[in-house]
């Protein structure tokens, strides 16, 4: 089975992610892959400086992310550029990752995570078989954005407004878990749904 993990920025994701591959799931980041994709020199990398301009680039020749976050998020016409040149890339490495992934799982009937926080948005949901949405209370999802990004309440909120609405995630997914307690609560939620999927896959 393959699971996608996704959710608004700053709600856990990645946490969850991680406690699940505690649990022995393989797990794909599209974050990760789309590193992969922009190391110096790739032809995704350089679609992006022709569309952005030699601005995004650090003086090493590499991506500078927040460089090219701040642009795009404060610019919906930028940002649909942006998914033009990364979702399909994405996507064709993800088929290639996902597909490994399964394939060394078969033999133990483990778990294969895809964390994608734009699952939706891109599109990829046809790519696993549950999703699981992580959610969070919006003034804590807020205040864990100013202090991970180091960045004003305004900023903030644009970028997660930005984004679609966790409710919306929240009500196209399968399971869903809330991180806005304890990280005692969070691995409660975590073995609930893992017990799920596990009898899940037994009666399949």
């Amino acid at each position: 089975m393959i699971l996608g993990v996704t959710g608004g920025i700053a709600t856990g994701k990645s946490t969850v992610t991680k406690m699940l591959a505690e649990k022995g799931a393989i797990v794909v980041s599209a974050d990760e892959l789309s590193r992969q994709l922009v190391v110096p020199g790739s032809p995704v990398l350089l679609k992006l400086v022709q569309r952005f301009g030699a601005e995004i680039l650090n003086e090493g020749g590499t991506l500078n992310r927040q460089k090219l976050a701040d642009m795009v998020f404060s610019d919906p016409v930028a940002r649909k550029d942006l998914e033009k040149v990364m979702h399909p890339a994405i996507a064709l490495l993800a088929q290639q990752r996902l597909a490994q992934a399964v394939e060394k799982q078969q033999s133990t009937g483990g778990l294969v995570v895809y964390e994608a926080p734009l699952l939706y948005e891109a599109g990829a949901e046809s790519r696993v078989d549950k999703v699981l949405a992580v959610i969070v209370d919006s003034v804590v999802q807020l205040k864990r954005l100013q202090q991970r990004d180091q960045c004003d309440a305004t900023t903030a909120k644009r970028r997660v407004d930005s984004q679609m609405s966790q409710h919306e995630k929240a009500r196209r997914a399968d399971y869903v878990i809330d991180n806005s307690k304890s990280i005692l609560e969070l691995q409660h939620q975590i073995d609930e749904v893992y017990r799920g999927l596990c009898l899940a896959g037994r009666r399949a």
